[in-house]
């Protein structure tokens, strides 16, 4: 596994609109792990992948007209299987922190690196993505040298008024054993 110009080599392409400029492109010094389920509770279905990519249906369930509009995206999903998908290169600005601040700086999309979990706050994550999660944080220490692993946060701690995600179900002890 390794890094070339942005992506990662053993991931899945799968480029988003949902992309811009980071203000300095060599500032990346944080990761966000958060979760997803489209819909709500559903794994499977490439609706992730849609609402990344601008295509999701909103007819398709009663969730998806609430939400078929966002303009989101994040650098990385792994899905309940391990596999991996990249949406947005490290190098550029993945639209996945909203309103957020870690360590006193606000806009954390600016310099952060955000990978999504197929998976609720409330159900166990998978051996697969827990073991695809570690061994893409330690590529991804080696290739920036400001992130480290106390730079590693759920979206709950860089949005805790707003976010709960990768929640309760997310072992934090589990994953930093295994990086």
């Amino acid at each position: 596994m390794g890094i070339d110009q942005g992506w990662l080599s053993t991931a899945r392409v799968l480029a988003s609109p949902n992309v811009d400029l980071r203000p300095d492109e060599s500032d990346i010094s944080l990761l966000v792990i958060h979760n997803i389920s489209l819909p709500p509770g559903q794994f499977g279905g490439g609706h992730v992948a849609e609402l990344f990519t601008n295509t999701l249906d909103p007819n398709a369930h009663p969730y998806f007209a609430e939400i078929a509009d966002f303009k989101v995206s994040a650098h990385l999903l792994i899905d309940r299987e391990g596999v991996v998908t990249q949406f947005v290169p490290f190098d550029q600005r993945a639209w996945h922190a909203g309103v957020s601040e870690f360590d006193g700086r606000g806009a954390c999309n600016d310099f952060s690196i955000g990978i999504e979990l197929e998976g609720t706050d409330t159900e166990p994550y998978t051996d697969l993505q827990y073991q695809r999660l570690a061994a893409i944080t330690q590529c991804l220490i080696a290739e920036y040298t400001a992130l480290t692993s106390e730079r590693v946060v759920g979206h709950s701690d860089i949005a805790p008024d707003r976010k709960t995600d990768p929640g309760p179900a997310f072992d934090w002890a589990r994953f930093k054993t295994l990086f």
